[in-house]
């Protein structure tokens, strides 16, 4: 259609916010801005009718013509607020005149007594997750990456953009040995999720796998370790390979190792490199809490 990346991407957007609903219930469309007056006016007016309406089939979506601009142009917005009901993705009535909810809500009962609208109950209960959450951490510690992922990606159909259950499911992936596609799981996720705090752990596990080892560089570097102890940088990467490859008990020892022998040792990466693993792996875990003891007790023992 001769779209650019973003407008592709706000034709999206309206489709899933606006026309896919629209289908069923009757929409308010609402286009206004932050610097408009009269839009911030109209606004509690429109939020007030349309849960009133709610159960009646009715819901209002608003849209930012600053930061919607493509999808502004195509309703050939001049002024706002500008006010209109969709359905079936259609334009249906102007509301823009009606100000007030007597006007708002007689406009909107005679459109619901010609059409076929859907009436609802109001938003839906969001499902309990908690329980499921917790299944597919079980399955995930047990070792089994594959089920896990099935797991969580069952519980983003549900409830998409949970960070839980992204994070859940890039660890599971990792586990999986799908690191490749946990990263670009991670790359695609939209700038206010992916800086959720929730995703650090999901990060640090993606971060400590980037670079598998294959078993003919671990027993070379296990080698080298083994003829020169005093080798930091060597045990460091031995560490790294090890962790990478499911074996962190020794990937600990050999970090540990370090951090008694020389605890500055390249700026504390050994240091560092434990509480990324720690991370990874979930500070409430209790190999992390046993752990964590002996790192305490060669920082400070």
């Amino acid at each position: 259609m001769g779209l650019t990346t973003e407008e592709h991407k706000a034709v999206e957007a309206f489709r899933t916010s606006v026309v896919e609903p629209s289908m069923t219930k009757l929409v308010i469309l609402d286009f206004w801005a932050e610097w408009c007056g009269p839009c911030k006016a109209l606004t509690p007016v429109l939020e007030k009718v349309a849960e009133q309406y709610a159960d009646k089939g009715v819901m209002l979506v608003k849209v930012n013509v600053d930061e919607e601009r493509f999808i502004a142009s195509q309703f050939q917005i001049q002024s706002i607020p500008t006010v209109y009901a969709m359905f079936q993705g259609q334009p249906v009535a102007n509301l823009t005149n009606a100000r007030t909810e007597s006007q708002l809500a007689g406009i909107l009962d005679q459109l619901l007594a010609k059409l076929p609208v859907q009436a609802g109950e109001g938003e839906p209960d969001m499902p309990d997750i908690a329980p499921l959450i917790e299944m597919g951490e079980e399955v995930l510690a047990s070792g089994d990456g594959e089920r896990a992922a099935g797991v969580f990606a069952q519980i983003l159909d549900m409830v998409p953009d949970n960070v839980a259950a992204l994070s859940g499911l890039v660890r599971a992936m990792v586990a999986a040995d799908k690191v490749a596609e946990a990263q670009a799981l991670l790359d695609d996720l939209p700038p206010e999720i992916a800086s959720d705090p929730a995703l650090d752990r999901a990060r640090a596990a993606v971060a400590l796998v980037a670079d598998k080892a294959d078993d003919s560089e671990i027993a070379g570097l296990r080698a080298q370790v083994d003829a020169t102890p005093d080798d930091h940088a060597a045990r460091y990467d031995l560490a790294a390979a090890l962790f990478a490859d499911g074996a962190r008990d020794e990937a600990a020892d050999h970090l540990l190792t370090i951090v008694q022998a020389d605890k500055a040792w390249n700026e504390g990466a050994a240091r560092a490199r434990l509480l990324q693993i720690f991370e990874a792996v979930g500070l409430e875990d209790p190999w992390v809490a046993a752990t964590r003891r002996r790192l305490s007790a060669a920082l400070f023992g």
